[in-house]
């Protein structure tokens, strides 16, 4: 079991058609081809000594390029993955327009042992979602907070 911790947000909007999540598509080669089940809050490691809100901020920013609303963050407490990473996250009412997403990169070597080293985007694609689509879309463990933030916000 791995003891790594991240912290994210769960960007929400309400709409005619019901309330709506901000999910991120993980970027690079191995996530090309998957979709359900494969998607996530914007979400990242913290740097040594940071907060855990203020890491969540940060990531989210780094992977979309959009600034964060500094009230009304909702606590959505933490989920444990499959991966034994433990994810912890609040839900903030914000809009974007995923169009205009700039997310940052990271390298790897890609075909594996191939000697080339290729720079991908952390996200290459940020949607919304309705909720209950979301739930396909979601990580596992990550629809918990989902649950959670249809218990503190009124959804209709």
């Amino acid at each position: 079991m791995s003891g790594i911790v991240s912290a994210g947000l769960l960007f929400y909007r309400r709409r005619p058609g019901g309330v709506e999540v901000l999910l991120a598509h993980p970027g690079g080669p191995y996530w090309a081809n998957r979709d359900e089940g494969a998607w996530s809050i914007p979400k990242g490691v913290p740097d040594d000594g940071e907060d855990l809100a203020a890491t969540a901020e940060r990531e989210f920013m780094e992977e979309t390029g959009f600034p964060v609303p500094k009230t009304g963050w909702i606590p959505l407490g933490s989920v444990q993955q499959r991966s034994g990473k433990t994810v912890h996250a609040w839900a903030v009412h914000g809009e974007v327009d995923p169009a205009q997403m700039q997310s940052n990169t990271f390298s790897l070597e890609w075909p594996p042992h191939s000697g080339i080293t290729g720079e991908f985007p952390e996200i290459d694609r940020l949607e919304w979602f309705l909720i209950d689509h979301a739930r396909g879309k979601l990580n596992a463990a990550q629809v918990e907070f989902l649950d959670r933030l249809v218990d503190k916000i009124d959804v209709k």
